[in-house]
């Protein structure tokens, strides 16, 4: 299986992304974690995306693309993979489906979580208030005003990619706001579609 997960911030991908790497035996690869792997390993690719972010940069997509490519060749992604949080541009779909069909390889599915903006700040305001009832910490970034500012780059960058795959004919979109159970059947449903 190789899919692409979409969806805002606090959609519930993360989880969604776990639960389908323990079902399908796929790997789950995460931009962020690959560069800060490769960073730490000290390879060629990471040496180059240090350099870029301890500028304070953003990795540009080609580089992100070139982990991506080395990352698909690893033993884990033989049954496949699941993208979360990867493409967030339209010209990073496009790059993607390049690097796939160069591989011989294409998507089976983009599965986007559609969220109610309003709930899903409501969501986080909970989850902070329970984690610290329950004695626990909260990340600096996790708090309704940084989600309101993550969610507006949300819809300027990565909903458009939404458009491109539905145009594609490859899109489902989900209710991302369901109980996590019946978010999971929704995506199972679609998957075996």
């Amino acid at each position: 299986m190789r899919l692409v997960l979409l969806g805002p911030p606090g959609a519930g991908k993360g989880t969604q992304a776990q639960r389908l790497v323990a079902k399908w035996g796929v790997v789950q690869l995460s931009t962020g974690d690959m560069l800060r792997a490769a960073v730490a390993a000290g390879s060629p690719l990471g040496l180059k995306a240090k350099e870029i972010m301890d500028r304070g940069e953003l990795v540009p997509d080609q580089l992100v693309i070139e982990l991506i490519d080395a990352r698909l060749d690893g033993a884990d992604a033989v049954n496949g993979f699941i993208l979360d949080g990867f493409p967030r541009t339209v010209a990073q779909a496009e790059a993607l489906e390049a690097l796939l069909e160069a591989k011989g390889m294409r998507l089976d599915a983009v599965i986007e979580l559609v969220v109610d903006e309003a709930q899903l700040l409501k969501r986080v305001e909970n989850r902070i208030r329970e984690t610290l009832q329950a004695g626990g910490s909260v990340r600096a970034d996790d708090n309704p005003e940084t989600l309101k500012t993550r969610l507006e780059a949300y819809r300027k960058q990565t909903a458009p990619v939404s458009a491109h795959y539905a145009g594609k004919g490859t899109l489902k979109q989900l209710d991302g706001m369901a109980a996590i159970e019946k978010v999971a059947g929704a995506i199972d449903a679609a998957l075996a579609s």
